[in-house]
């Protein structure tokens, strides 16, 4: 358990690391200055501080999503030139399946685990990876293999993880702009600096921004959540158009006899958001949820 944790903190770190670097140079480059000045607060440089700041993010960790996803779950390329049966016949599936949908071949994979999963990830469709738990390879048949690795081609030929990208920064620009604007406006900094007593109002401001970048952010994060819920069932409608509908109505049928078998606690939100199959909410935590419920989906399904 130690080493994948210390992985992890060092992705962590290496990635925030690599987008401090990033934006640094950016606002070298373009010449951005601060957002707060001797004449209060400037929009034009805070608007283009927060959008730079939102979108490099989103966009370093898309960039990077397939070589993070291997690392942080130890996936196993398949060997394209592979032997062993099960592995070629998972690869002439994909090559299938992304053949129909028009896609470049994905490189492929497999993960150790107990859940029944699947994911797919990577910045481009050229660039793509589609990866199965060993839990799926053991409990799924073939053609409700198919279904799920027809629902991740789904995902790769709508280009999810691109606009989910998009979505992502631009929901980051806004809060970091907005949380800024009203923290300002309502701690009172711009007066009081005109009056020389800009040290208490500054904490306030500060305080207010963190305050208001968590309430925006839960808001955000909504919104996200129902994007993600839509394109799983968009991407299920495709798995049923390049597996067959009862291949893939099989496949989320056996993952919802299997949701008892959890996915790891310590596991990434964003690598968990990648996923067929989540553990869905309930109540109003659903509007956070990045997964319809398996129920919901199966029935959609079914009435196609």
């Amino acid at each position: 358990m130690r080493g994948p944790m210390l992985k992890r903190i060092a992705l962590f770190v290496g990635l925030n690391l690599l987008i401090i670097l990033t934006v640094s140079i950016i606002s070298s480059v373009f010449h951005i200055q601060p957002y707060l000045n001797a004449h209060g607060l400037d929009i034009r440089s805070l608007a283009i501080f927060c959008l730079i700041w939102g979108m490099a993010g989103a966009f370093i960790s898309l960039a990077l999503s397939r070589q993070m996803a291997k690392w942080m779950l130890g996936v196993s390329v398949i060997d394209p030139n592979t032997r062993d049966p099960q592995f070629k016949e998972i690869l002439d599936t994909v090559a299938s399946l992304a053949h129909r949908a028009g896609i470049p071949m994905p490189e492929v994979g497999f993960y150790k685990s107990n859940e029944v999963n699947a994911f797919a990830t990577g910045p481009t469709k050229n660039r793509s990876l589609v990866a199965v738990s060993t839990g799926l390879l053991q409990k799924m048949h073939c053609h409700e293999l198919e279904g799920v690795l027809g629902h991740e081609i789904a995902h790769i030929a709508n280009g999810d993880m691109v606009t989910m990208t998009l979505l992502q920064g631009v929901v980051n620009a806004f809060v970091l702009f907005l949380s800024r604007v009203l923290a300002y406006v309502i701690s009172g900094f711009g007066k009081s600096r005109e009056n020389n007593q800009g040290g208490g109002n500054y904490l306030s401001f500060v305080m207010l921004t963190y305050l208001f970048e968590v309430v925006f952010m839960a808001l955000g994060f909504m919104l996200i959540a129902a994007y993600s819920r839509f394109r799983e069932f968009r991407a299920d409608r495709g798995g049923a158009e390049l597996a067959g509908k009862s291949s893939m109505i099989s496949a989320l049928k056996t993952l919802m006899a299997q949701k008892q078998v959890a996915e790891p606690q310590n596991q990434a939100q964003t690598i968990a958001a990648l996923k067929i199959s989540r553990s869905s909410k309930h109540g109003v935590m659903s509007l956070f949820s990045t997964h319809p419920p398996l129920e919901e989906r199966i029935k959609r399904l079914e009435e196609l």
